[in-house]
Formats: structure tokens, sequence, C-alpha cells
């Protein structure tokens, strides 16, 4: 007798309370095996791939993709024993473990598709229900769509839908779509196979709408493989003349996140900037020579992160925190340095443990490992937090210089403009030299304008001179 077991979503770590779902890696009726990755996740801090710590046949999935889900609650029901795995014996398999890596090391399992039976009852809200099928919240299976709790085929395109029959939507992004701008499905007639509405169905509505159209049943939907023009988003409903039309874009999920962040250090923090314009053109020269003597290349982020630890060992007061309950400043003895990195998916600050204690081939390599991971989007939560001051190069954007707010809980920002040809009085004469903008933004509870400045022209000796740094090496 198979018996079903709930998989609910786990704690993730550095108490984080919810994940959004990205994307599933399984549909109702796959055997998984133990430890197998079944959803794709993204907290605030990184994508996280969770595994099942059962093997069995899933039976039912909750939650749509983009759908946020707390901690502990279920995302998925697993049937388990003798009429559903492949184990042997039967017996049901299970981990326990709920982190991609972690496991027992069990061979993956042949996936099989059991297929709905047309007719079958689902149980509302998910539930398994008999021959393995289940309502999944609105996403459909392989040929068929959940609407009311019931499991149909699609109506052929123009055909007559039922007022209380399903709706021919797959995707939920569609779904979304449609119900942000008001949009009614069921008056839609799909133009994709066996009449699945598509997005380029509700885009075509909305600029019928916008331009003075009908949205009603009956519009007519571009051909199937057609390009859509560009979306023009509508409020929905007649709105006035004077109206501007708007796109709301829900602040959750690393975006929400870095919001959240941003806003408390700009409450929290009583933050000062300062800034000076340095001499690069040995800082590029000496880079030039480290790289023509061969071995690994340094880069340029290297060797400023090798210059703030140098300068943090000189002004400790910029590696610290401030604990507000005690009323104390915590003066911290490592250097965990965070870099800011833009990625497709926003604005994300890997943290170099231990900086103080590598070299610059060390940091170098540290930079090209992380900075892959938060490309690709596998950065870790330990890869997130931790840090005790930033190294901020806002000069890839092409911008000289800028005042950033501080990585709350830290006291200090180093920024750093672009590096770029200017006149330049050098030797007493007048010369075109590679100038640098230096800034520092500092926490004025920590310390005063003397340390901040000590620092950031102890930085700026190293950038002009090179040599300076060989004092503290």
């Amino acid at each position: 007798m198979a018996q079903v077991l709930e998989f609910k979503l786990p704690d993730l770590g550095e108490g984080l309370t919810e994940a959004e779902i990205v994307r599933w890696l399984v549909e109702v009726g796959d055997v998984v095996a133990v430890d197998q990755p079944v959803v794709e996740v993204e907290t605030a801090k990184a994508m996280v791939e969770v595994p099942c710590p059962y093997g069995g046949v899933v039976t039912a999935r909750f939650g749509e993709e983009g759908a946020e889900l707390p901690v502990g609650a279920v995302l998925l029901t697993v049937a388990v024993g003798a009429d559903s795995t492949d184990a042997p014996g039967g017996e049901p398999e299970g981990s326990g473990n709920v982190l991609v890596g972690y496991g027992t090391g069990a061979p993956p399992a042949r996936r099989r598709r059991v297929r709905p039976t047309l007719g079958g009852t689902a149980a509302s809200g998910g539930t398994a229900a008999s021959g393995g099928t289940a309502a999944l919240g609105g996403a459909a299976a392989s040929g068929t769509v959940a609407g009311t709790g019931a499991v149909a085929t699609a109506p052929a395109r123009g055909a007559a839908r039922p007022a209380d029959g399903p709706v021919p939507v797959i995707s939920p992004l569609v779904r979304r779509l449609a119900r942000d701008n008001g949009v009614d499905l069921r008056q839609l007639t799909g133009s994709g196979p066996d009449g699945l509405i598509l997005r380029a169905d509700v885009e075509h509505v909305l600029r019928a709408a916008a331009t003075g159209g009908s949205s009603t049943a009956g519009a007519t939907t571009p051909a199937a493989g057609t390009a859509p023009a560009p979306l023009t988003p509508v409020a929905a409903g007649p709105a006035p003349a004077t109206a501007a039309a708007a796109t709301r874009i829900p602040l959750k999920g690393m975006r929400g996140a870095v919001a959240d962040k941003l806003s408390r250090s700009r409450r929290e923090i009583p933050d000062a900037t300062c800034w000076v314009d340095a001499d690069a053109t040995e800082f590029l020269g000496a880079r030039a020579a480290m790289n023509a003597a061969g071995g690994p290349k340094i880069s340029v982020l290297a060797l400023l992160a090798r210059i703030c630890t140098a300068a943090l060992a000189r002004f400790p007061d910029l590696n610290s925190t401030v604990d507000t309950e005690a009323r104390e400043i915590v003066r911290l003895d490592r250097v965990h340095l965070g870099f800011a990195a833009q990625t497709e998916r926003g604005l994300v600050v890997p943290v170099v443990r231990d900086a103080h204690a590598r070299d610059t081939e060390g940091l170098t390599a540290e930079f090209a490992r992380l900075t892959e991971a938060a490309r690709a989007g596998t950065l870790t939560p330990a890869d997130l937090t931790g840090g005790t001051f930033t190294l901020n190069n806002y000069g890839v954007f092409g911008v000289d210089g800028s005042t950033p707010i501080i990585n709350h809980p830290e006291a200090a920002m180093l920024g750093v403009g672009r590096i770029a040809a200017k006149p330049w009085v050098h030797e007493g004469e007048l010369a075109v030299r590679q100038v640098v903008q230096l800034s520092l933004t500092f926490d004025h509870r920590v310390c005063d304008g003397g340390t901040a400045g000590g620092f950031l022209r102890y930085v700026a000796d190293c950038v002009e001179q090179p040599a300076v740094l060989l004092r503290t090496l």
C-alpha cells in the first residue's frame, strides 16, 4: 500500500522565512529519487535547487511558478511504497536532507510519467486523488488544464466554452498578465494548440483596448508564429483621458530584500561621504608589470582590495559595526570584503572571506569565482552575508563618482569611479594622466572626518605610488 508523504519548503538558513518558486523540475506523475532536486526557488539572497528527501511518485504540486511560499508550506506530495517506487522490496526511501549536495547518494531512479485519466476526479487545493492525479492550483498536466478542480481537455479553437468550465491556460505568467490588466480569460479564444490561450492572445487584447478596439470574445487573435507587437499596459476598465498607463512591479524576492536593506541603512546610519581624485597612472603600470612577469593575471579589483585591507589595518574603526541596543561600537578583527556585482537578477554583494589574509593572486581568483557564481545565479546565502566592509567599483558603468548607501550593518564603503585620461599636473608640468575618483561613505557614529580622511588619503597614496603599499606587506 503506497503512503503519501508531504514535502514542505525547508528552512534554507540565514533567517529566511519565504521563497519564490522559479521553476518546477518535476511534474505530477514523475518518479523521483531520494535527494533529487524537484524545484528551483529564489530566496532574498540566492537561487537554490531544493531536493526531495523521499523517493516515489509525485502526486501533487503546490504553488505556481512565481508564487511565494513561507517556510514550512507544502511543496509537493509523494507516494512512496511498493506501488509507487522502483526501490528494491518496495520499501519507501527517504534521507531527510534538504540541502543540495548532501544525501544518501542513491542512484537516480528511472523517470516515468503516470498519465492522468480523463473524467477522473481531482481533490481541490492540490490534494492527491485516485490514480495519482491532482489539481495543481491552476497549473495544467500534460494535455490537460486544471480549472475548477476537474481535469478536462481544452476546447477546440472557436468552440463555445461553458461559463463555469476550465480555462485553457497553462502558463502562470499569462494568468498573471490577464489578472493584472483585468482581462477575462473566459472571453478569449486561444490561438495555441486545442485553443490554448497564449501570452500573445492577451497582449493582442490589451493593444486592442489601448487603441479603442474590443477585448471581448470573437476578437481576432494573432496567427500562430506571428510576433506580437510591443505591449502597452492598460488599466482595467475605462480610464480618464488624462490618466497615464502604469506597470506595477512587485517588490519581492531579491529586489524586495535589497529595498528593505537600503531603506534600513538610510534610516539607521548617519552617513557622510568624502572623496578625492588620484593619479592612477603608476597603479596601472604596476599591474601591467605584474602581469608581464608571468603567472595568473592580476585584476584591478584585486589590487584595490589589497590596498583596502592594508588601509583597514591602519584605520580599524572603519571595519566595525554598531550595536544599537548595547550602544557599543564593535570593532572586528577580520576583514570579510564585500564587492558590488550587477547581474541580470539585480545587484548582489558577494563576500570574500578573510580578505586580509589573501594575496593579490588569491583575491583575483576569489573575485573571479564569486563573480561567475553571481552571474549564474548560484551564489549561496553564505556567499552573500557576513561582510564587514564593501568595495564598490561603479567605474565599470562609465561614471566618475557616486555617494553609495552603506551596506547595513557595515560602517563604510569605498567607491571607485572610472579610470580615464585627464589633464593633470605631474612633476610641475601639465600632462595627460590616468585619473580616478575615490569616495568613502562612512558611518559618522564610528569615526570622525579625520579618520575617514586619513583612510581615503592612504588609499589614494597607494594608488598614486604603489610602492607605499610595500611598507605594510
